[in-house]
């Protein structure tokens, strides 16, 4: 799903706001939540999982081109861990595979 097809599914569902207010508020949200992950605070959405950001350690790499090594400076990088709600909606068998293993003896 894209930023725009977001856009359009809670402007289609919410028809009282204008496409342009949906805009503002799907903004609003990624601003507040990017700016608390810059100030190295974790952003939790119950049910579906948090955002923290961790700190990478210096270290030498690798030039893939030349073979050479060189130095990765120390780096933050966000990182996302599912909620419970959204493994368990992820993982539920489809209706058809239900229907096949309901008869099954274990």
């Amino acid at each position: 799903m894209t930023r725009s097809e977001l856009i359009a599914g809670i402007a289609e569902d919410n028809p009282h706001l204008t496409v342009a207010d949906v805009e503002k508020i799907i903004a609003t949200i990624f601003d507040e939540m990017t700016a608390a992950l810059a100030r190295g605070e974790r952003v939790e959405l119950r049910g579906f999982g948090a955002f923290t950001v961790k700190q990478r350690q210096a270290r030498a790499g690798r030039n893939p081109r030349t073979g050479e090594t060189v130095e990765v400076s120390q780096k933050s990088v966000p990182f996302f861990k599912a909620g419970k709600e959204l493994r368990e909606r992820i993982n539920k068998p489809a209706p058809a595979a239900v229907k096949k293993t309901a008869g099954a003896k274990h």
